[in-house]
């Protein structure tokens, strides 16, 4: 890796919450703690995903301090890969780092995560590699990693820790949507970022409970399949569909030649039975698979707009630009300086 120069630089610390107002004021001080002595300039974008509770309130009443710190509201909850979305294009950092808001991700890293940038990676994925979770996570998480490891050949032992550091290049290149941010060093990789995990802190919840229950392993499993299909299949959808259908197709008419055979033969009826209708069941499916590749192939170019993806109630933090944005609905104007993007220099 070509080393990066050390210089000055805008760094966006993008923070998703969802009812977490006990620990809000304390992790900004410990952001701001951490990004002091360091040789950049930052900012801390709070993205609410619908908290019920003062978590508003209080980050709002930080913003009219702090002139580093932003607030994105969202007028309901609409998941944490939507809240992440939020964050990269309203953030104006040439490296952001996500983390979450329940200080279990301590700030003490982010020089760790900036070396490794500076080191020349595109994306830099934390490991939780002393884990202060029960077993019922810890179990899920650990055959989730592996499957992810060997689906992707990807070496990461903790793909969906929240603790990461993006180039913005890389971090506009993602279109995340669904259940999609436990994927992004799989989806950076697939197109050609380079990627590096170091071991992380992680410190024990101190307040509230996790937000995820036991259908978030069945989820990440039918994410696996849409990565999968997205970083491999995106510019020919019709060879994973049809591949399908070749096998399904091939089967079908190997027992209707079969029966057809038998038939010649003169060895009896064969409309009535069950092998035909298997046949003729595994050829409709064939059929309806390479229709739906064909259309896919129609609409392989088309992603989903930004301002499909979630609404925004208010912001605050952002300057004039963000104050009276034009729209609530994801159109939001980034400031012409906010849309340089550095180019990775492998």
């Amino acid at each position: 890796m070509a080393q990066r120069p050390n210089r000055d630089r805008l760094v966006s610390v993008i923070v998703p919450f969802l009812n977490e107002a006990e620990t809000l004021a304390e992790l900004a001080g410990q952001i701001e703690r951490a990004a002091h002595p360091l040789p950049i300039d930052y900012e801390i974008v709070f993205v609410n995903d619908g908290s019920t509770d003062d978590g508003s309130r209080i980050v709002k009443a930080m913003c009219a301090e702090n002139h580093r710190i932003r607030l994105i509201n969202f007028m309901r909850n609409f998941g944490k890969a939507s809240a992440l979305s939020a964050g990269f294009a309203h953030s104006r950092g040439e490296i952001m780092i996500t983390m979450d808001a329940d200080l279990q991700d301590d700030p003490k890293e982010l020089p760790r995560f900036l070396e490794q940038i500076d080191a020349g990676y595109d994306v830099v994925s934390g490991w939780k590699q002393t884990r202060r979770d029960p077993i019922g996570k810890t179990l899920p998480s650990k055959v989730f990693n592996y499957l992810v490891r060997k689906a992707f050949k990807l070496d990461l032992h903790d793909i969906n820790c929240g603790y990461k550091a993006y180039t913005r290049t890389a971090a506009q290149a993602l279109n995340l949507y669904g259940e999609l941010h436990r994927f992004t060093p799989a989806l950076l990789h697939g197109i050609g970022f380079s990627v590096k995990e170091i071991a992380v802190q992680h410190n024990p919840r101190r307040f509230g409970k996790s937000k995820y229950g036991a259908a978030r392993f069945i989820k990440g499993l039918l994410d696996l399949l849409t990565v999968i299909l997205l970083t491999r299949y995106q510019a020919r959808p019709l060879h994973f569909f049809g591949a399908a259908a070749m096998v399904l197709g091939g089967l079908g008419g190997l027992i209707l030649s079969y029966l057809t055979a038998l038939w010649f033969a003169d060895l009896g009826p064969i409309g009535d039975r069950p092998l035909f209708f298997l046949g003729i069941l595994l050829i409709m499916t064939a059929t309806q698979l390479l229709g739906v590749g064909l259309i896919a192939e129609l609409f392989q170019t088309s992603q989903l707009r930004e301002s499909g993806k979630y609404s925004i109630r208010d912001v605050a933090g952002f300057g004039e630009t963000g104050d009276a944005p034009d729209t609530m609905l994801g159109d939001f104007a980034i400031p012409p300086a906010a849309s340089k993007s550095r180019v990775h220099q492998p």
